[in-house]
């Protein structure tokens, strides 16, 4: 598994992970509480650590940029930072329609 970026690790924190569409029918959960380091790593870190966690979260989060993140009820980019204030991560899929005009 890869490990989880530590630019500045200052002790560990619990994240409460919470899946939705897409990516919890592919991962299986609703949401979980993972226990990451502290500090520096961003939504983009967290969604390529959580790849490394089995071939379920391989398919889920196989293209990044179609996965949107939501931090404490907000959405964010995949730059933001994860700190030890955030209470809830949220993951799920934007699809555009397939029907053409």
């Amino acid at each position: 598994m890869r490990p989880w970026p530590t630019y500045v690790t200052v002790g560990l924190m619990t994240l409460k992970i919470r899946y939705f569409a897409w990516v919890r029918e592919q991962t299986g959960r609703a949401e979980e509480d993972l226990v990451v380091p502290e500090g520096g790593a961003t939504v983009c870190d967290l969604m390529a650590w959580l790849r490394t966690r089995g071939p379920e979260f391989e398919a889920a989060f196989e293209r990044p940029e179609i996965v949107r993140a939501v931090i404490d009820q907000v959405h964010v980019k995949p730059d933001a930072l994860i700190d030890a204030g955030v209470n809830a991560v949220g993951c799920r899929t934007r699809f555009r329609s397939a029907i053409s005009p």
